[in-house]
């Protein structure tokens, strides 16, 4: 079981809402002591992600929870957003896919980079992308 030892919310409507999140992100890593390589993967997960809202969602929510699990601790980071949906989410995992001109690392590369990666979408209602690195992992 997983419990939430912090929480934020940040609303991202704006590319300039981004740099405001990972910075947020990375002060959460930082005070659980997560190594800088693991900061790094989970930040450049979350750019990923953050920016496919911003791209595809319109933009939406972003959650960032300090979480426990046993005697780990990790940063959960769950994205919200309110757009068309993914329509063949098997499809938006593979490598190499893009619904745009994006040189990014996609989903995939997200998913690589995190301990957990959740995704679930609904057409014409919203995609939710759920992440997790923990602190030694």
């Amino acid at each position: 079981m997983k419990l939430v030892l912090n929480k934020d919310v940040m609303s991202i409507e704006k590319e300039q809402d981004v740099v405001p999140f990972r910075n947020r992100v990375k002060e959460y890593a930082v005070k659980i002591g997560m190594s800088l390589v693991n900061q790094t993967k989970l930040i450049t997960a979350a750019s990923e992600l953050v920016r496919n809202m911003l791209k595809y969602g319109g933009g939406g929510v972003t959650i960032i929870e300090v979480i426990s699990q046993g005697r780990d601790n990790g940063i959960r980071l769950v994205f919200q957003d309110k757009g068309p949906g993914i329509k063949d989410i098997s499809l938006a995992m593979k490598d190499g896919y893009s619904s745009g001109k994006s040189l990014g690392i996609g989903l995939p590369g997200a998913k690589r980079l995190v301990n957990e990666f959740d995704i679930k979408s609904t057409l014409g209602e919203g995609t939710t992308v759920s992440i997790i690195k923990w602190k030694n992992g």
